[in-house]
């Protein structure tokens, strides 16, 4: 039994560094969006990593820059009849209104009826949102203070994120890497079944990272947020949270073709630039 322990931990620890040695030496197709911005994309083929085809793209944006500035931006409410309704938009939409130069989607949010779930304030001010007690993506966030992003651990607590002084705030996750110690990740079908994912990251080097991994498709079947956490870590990231995935995630580059969207969003079941859904809201970066 001992022996076959031994044989089963050292063929996982080979497939890790043969996964890592992947995207290390992968052929990443890298672009100058110029502010020190550098658009990477790759399309591993099945066999390559986790035995399965993976599409993805990395942004990859300096921490600190004199140049640029980070938000979050959110699709309106409007008034009618004295009812509030919620709006979606799509992430590129919401990238040209807030004249962004690049832009992922973000927080989770009610599909049918429309605005965030989890808490979001902007500049200050608390956006409207429909809260669900204890839902596992409003266990870490991301802030933004000064125009420094940060990726905060919080807590089972409800209402924990009011005590935060920061004056934009959005609450996401699970969380998955912080201080480069790997968070624990319970297993459920969201955890560990593949799906398209965003993710967020801030590594060693004071970079931010911007990640989508396409997925429901043959071309690309998504990641766990066990391999995603497996990416980020490869990728050199100290914190990394994930944000809503699946239909939702989206990658924005302004200039490029498709109407920005650089990734393959799967609404539409294809593997094309065409399925976006729209969303509650995006995270952004664009000129000062």
């Amino acid at each position: 039994m001992k022996k076959l322990a031994f044989l089963l931990l050292f063929s996982k620890l080979c497939l890790a560094q043969n996964d890592s040695l992947v995207i290390s030496n992968a052929a990443w197709q890298k672009t100058d969006l110029g502010n020190k911005i550098t658009w990477k994309s790759v399309h591993f083929k099945q066999n390559e990593l986790f035995n399965t085809n993976q599409s993805i793209n990395v942004l990859e944006i300096p921490l600190k820059s004199r140049k640029l500035k980070f938000g979050f931006a959110v699709a309106d409410s409007i008034k009618k009849d004295n009812k509030t309704k919620r709006l979606l938009l799509p992430t590129s939409k919401l990238a040209i209104n807030n004249e962004a130069l690049a832009a992922v989607n973000a927080g989770f949010f009610d599909t049918k009826n429309g605005g965030a779930v989890d808490f979001v304030k902007i500049n200050g001010v608390m956006t409207d949102t429909v809260r669900l007690p204890k839902a596992f993506h409003s266990m870490a966030g991301i802030v933004i203070h000064k125009n420094k992003v940060k990726i905060i651990k919080g807590s089972e607590q409800i209402g924990w994120e009011r005590g935060l002084k920061e004056s934009n705030v959005l609450l996401t996750g699970p969380l998955l890497r912080h201080d480069n110690i790997l968070e624990n990740l319970p297993k459920n079908a969201f955890n560990d079944n593949r799906h398209p994912r965003t993710c967020l990251c801030v590594t060693n080097d004071r970079k931010l990272l911007l990640i989508t991994v396409d997925g429901r498709t043959p071309q690309a079947f998504g990641m766990t947020l066990a391999e995603l956490t497996y990416l980020s870590k490869v990728l050199n990231c100290k914190d990394a949270v994930n944000l809503d995935g699946g239909g939702s995630t989206a990658m924005y580059i302004k200039g490029q073709p498709e109407n920005g969207v650089v990734n393959y969003p799967c609404d539409n079941k294809l593997f094309d630039h065409a399925g976006e859904r729209s969303v509650s809201n995006i995270f952004y970066v664009k000129r000062r």
